[in-house]
């Protein structure tokens, strides 16, 4: 499993994933990390820094079994992240990030969910997200029981891949 990291930076720290890593690797899951370079800012924007993913990090996404995915609070931004992302990631996995989103969220913009299905025509990727798990900052200490919750996510999500 890779847990996928935005860019470090003032906005997108990284002290979740560091926690997150450890205690999936503390249950005996092989656990790498990827921080994007150019993970920081909204897809497009001058203004705000520039998102993008290069192809040889998608490469290295779709060289494990399931990928977790980090992202932040404003749900516009890390949707269309999603997207570009998912463009190219071929595995199943598993949204981290602060703010209340679902299935049909991810579905509405081509991303294959568990749950929702997008219309066909609309699909962008063979990606799959499997589980969510909302409610953890970016930059703040994640609780026990997200840590718990992202646990039991990752064992059930393998459980169906493998």
């Amino acid at each position: 499993m890779v847990v996928v990291a935005m860019g470090s930076g003032r906005r997108h720290i990284t002290k979740p994933i560091c926690e997150i890593t450890y205690a999936v690797r503390k249950e005996n899951v092989q656990t790498g990390v990827l921080v994007l370079y150019a993970g920081t800012g909204f897809p497009g924007s001058g203004t705000m820094g520039s998102f993008g993913i290069d192809p040889k990090e998608i490469d290295q996404i779709n060289a494990h079994k399931l990928a977790m995915i980090h992202f932040g609070n404003v749900r516009n931004h890390f949707v269309t992240k999603a997207k570009d992302i998912f463009s190219g990631v071929r595995i199943p996995a598993i949204i981290i990030c602060q703010a209340l989103v679902d299935f049909e969220d991810f579905a509405k913009v081509g991303i294959k969910t568990r749950n929702v299905k997008p219309k066909e025509k609309d699909m962008i990727s063979n990606g799959m997200i499997m589980n969510i798990v909302t409610g953890v900052s970016r930059g703040d200490a994640c609780s026990q029981e997200k840590l718990s919750e992202i646990i039991v996510k990752t064992k059930e999500t393998l459980g169906q891949i493998q």
